[in-house]
């Protein structure tokens, strides 16, 4: 049985590195990229690390195993990274609803994945109401991006409760910027 549960422990955090290097669009052809979505960002384990330390992410569980994660980037870890860097300059740079974002208390979704044997069982949309669940006492949206090129994970985040508020362009890959507003 599938539970959900912020991480607590390194263990943990070399399940998601496990998930993580499985779903890399480097590791898996383009036709299952196409068809069954993908990750692109690679997070050293120490990175993870950090992130879990400002943090914990959110993840899936099934009898120990970790099949889903939602990765929680904070403000105070963009500059460990250069594309979350680059991501949270840029979401900065957003005005949405008559706010500036950089002066919005927001967390960033730093990556997503659930494992294959879990996809289409809803696991993305347990897995973001627990995180919502978890952060939205401290945090009024929630922001990540989607590469163009991954339809299906658009899908799952427009599901949730996500809309595009932006698109930009940056490692050479077009990308829709998604916003959960938690404040209604």
């Amino acid at each position: 049985m599938i539970h959900f549960k912020r991480v607590t422990n390194n263990t943990e955090l070399e399940g998601i590195k496990k998930l993580q290097g499985k779903n890399l669009n480097i590791n898996i052809s383009a036709e299952e990229a196409q068809e069954q979505g993908f990750v692109s960002a690679v997070y050293s384990t120490e990175f993870l690390k950090i992130m879990n330390d400002a943090s914990p992410s959110i993840i899936a569980v099934d009898e120990d195993v970790v099949v889903g994660y939602a990765l929680v980037s904070t403000k105070e870890i963009r500059h460990h990274h250069d594309l979350l860097a680059d991501l949270f300059n840029a979401i900065d740079k957003i005005n949405y609803d008559g706010i500036d974002l950089k002066d919005a208390n927001y967390v960033v979704v730093g990556q997503l994945c659930v494992a294959k044997n879990y996809r289409g069982k809803s696991v993305v949309q347990m897995m973001y109401q627990h995180f919502r669940d978890s952060l939205q006492n401290e945090f009024d949206y929630c922001l990540t991006d989607v590469a163009q090129a991954n339809p299906r994970s658009l899908k799952a985040h427009l599901k949730t409760g996500f809309k595009i508020i932006n698109t930009l362009t940056y490692g050479g890959i077009s990308w829709d910027i998604v916003l959960w507003d938690w404040t209604k």
